[in-house]
């Protein structure tokens, strides 16, 4: 058996280095998919498809209906742009120095490898991702997956879906016009269409409709967290990873505080019926959204009952899952509250402040003595509560229904992502929130600011992620196993720091046991 393995795993290691051909390589290549043909391009990593349509642009009289099937469209259409970012505001983001005020935008990528498909295999396995942003903001050309693709031989997508307001809005009025009658998850329901065009045209870039696994950081991990707990995705992947996602239990609103709260937001902006709010430009409904929260809705066919229910209840998809978060989370958000305006916490504010978003207990937990600076002591209690501790419970609740494999990126000297190199601050993030996805990816499209040991370890995350999207069980090279029992994690770090090693005391370093207790009142 172990003979068999070997040899399989040297063929398709021959394959992932297989130079395609000259005259390949020079032909755009052009695919016809179920609503029409499509021009993509061919580059040093493989061929990719910008930009296609996997909906009807839900605009005019289909903003806030359910997604609808892309209309057939005549000649080939060409695939080499990025469509449109769906309605947001500015960011510190690169590429979203200004808002996107477009509705059309419900579209797809697809990265195609030049890589040979091993000897046995029909099609490659497929990975979907589902961007972050706290589903406000992003899209899916925010990752360039290309070189992932050919390292891994698998086929990727990354997704655009409805954010904030345009993908979350809950009233009366709209529940009347559901057949179930419960609205405010068009954003997942933007998912599900996007993963059921990849189940009918997958095949036709030489993906595995059968082997699809779902993905995403911060947002796009709960939307994956989301979908595991929605019977209407049944059948539409077979894994899913979970990046950061775990924030809040992967809990959604409850029907009724999403009507309430969309009853507000129509007030805000003057609106009595759907008519009004449908005429309304899509400026004023996102200048008018940042004060609600926008996240899926529970009650209805897409979300029967909250996602933690389900898999305690055994009512959710019993894939294999990858769930994790990094060790540093909460250093970006403090960072953003406190020193990005040029007033860091001082040690002087840092208890009053602590009291009133935790109380005393927290406080005394979180000792400033014990941490570099005021501002990261708090980071450390936010991304504890937020991130490190619900990922943990997660990985128990999960474990009922289906193996769960889990990881903590650790690696401490990893550069600033992007968004923050471009602030020129000397702030130490440590392993903080979204950090991990430049070692998968070119986040935003630019060139690796890894350094050697780095990339050892990108290397390293690749097989494990490339793994579990091929075969359900993460594997690399000469490294240990993740572990799968609940409370031991894979801590993910640079050789020069011990490199990759199962870790048991992450409950501990991270105070689980406090804010897993009901007696911790949050404040803030």
């Amino acid at each position: 058996m172990l003979r068999r393995m070997s040899v399989a795993l040297m063929a398709l290691a021959a394959a992932l280095v297989t130079p395609v051909p000259a005259q390949a390589a020079a032909d755009p290549p052009v695919i016809r998919t179920d609503a029409g043909r499509v021009r993509g391009e061919t580059t040093a990593e493989g061929k990719q498809f910008l930009g296609i349509p996997y909906a009807e642009p839900p605009v005019g009289k289909l903003r806030w209906k359910e997604p609808r099937p892309v209309r057939p469209w005549q000649g080939v259409r060409t695939a080499q742009d990025f469509g449109n970012t769906c309605v947001q505001g500015a960011s510190w983001d690169p590429g979203y120095e200004e808002p996107s005020h477009t509705e059309d935008c419900l579209d797809l990528n697809v990265y195609v490898p030049h890589v040979s498909v091993p000897e046995g295999v029909a099609r490659r396995a497929v990975l979907v991702w589902f961007h972050g942003g706290g589903l406000t903001a992003g899209a899916g050309q925010d990752v360039v997956p290309d070189t992932f693709a050919r390292q891994t031989g698998t086929v990727v997508v990354t997704v655009n879906y409805r954010l904030g307001a345009m993908g979350f809005l809950a009233t009366t009025g709209l529940d009347g016009e559901a057949h179930d009658g419960v609205s405010g998850n068009f954003g997942m329901l933007d998912q599900q269409a996007a993963l059921r065009w990849v189940r009918a045209n997958i095949g036709r870039f030489g993906g595995d409709p059968g082997r699809v696994t779902i993905a995403g950081e911060s947002a796009g991990g709960r939307s994956v967290c989301t979908q595991l707990a929605s019977p209407t995705a049944k059948g539409l992947f077979r894994a899913g990873i979970i990046q950061s996602g775990a924030y809040g239990d992967c809990g959604a609103r409850p029907h009724g505080t999403a009507v309430a709260q969309g009853a507000d937001f129509a007030q805000k902006l003057g609106c009595t019926d759907l008519a009004c709010l449908r005429a309304k430009p899509a400026a004023e409904i996102l200048a008018a959204q940042s004060a609600f929260d926008w996240a899926p809705v529970a009650g209805g066919d897409f979300l029967p009952r909250q996602p933690e229910e389900a898999f305690a209840r055994g009512a959710a998809a019993g894939v294999p899952v990858m769930n994790g978060a990094n060790q540093d989370e909460g250093r970006l958000f403090a960072f953003a509250r406190f020193d990005l305006s040029g007033t860091p916490l001082t040690a002087e504010q840092y208890p009053a402040v602590m009291r009133e978003d935790y109380g005393d207990e927290v406080l005394a937990r979180y000792p400033l003595s014990a941490h570099p600076s005021p501002t990261i002591a708090y980071a450390t209690a936010q991304g504890d509560q937020l991130f490190a501790c619900p990922a943990l419970r997660l990985d128990s609740t999960l474990a009922g229904r289906g193996k769960v494999y889990a990881y903590e990126f650790a690696d401490r000297t990893s550069p600033p992502f992007a968004s923050l190199r471009n602030l020129g601050t000397d702030f130490d993030f440590g392993a903080t929130h979204v950090n991990e996805v430049q070692y998968l990816f070119r986040h935003f499209g630019l060139r690796s600011p890894l350094n050697a040991e780095q990339r050892t370890l990108a290397r390293q995350m690749i097989q494990y992620w490339g793994s579990f999207v091929r075969d359900g069980v993460p594997r690399a090279t000469g490294q240990p196993a993740m572990p799968t029992r609940p409370g031991t994690v894979l801590s993910l770090r640079t050789p020069s720091v011990g490199g990759n090693v199962p870790s048991a005391g992450v409950h501990r370093e991270h105070q689980c046991n406090l804010w897993d207790s009901e007696s911790v009142t949050l404040n803030g």
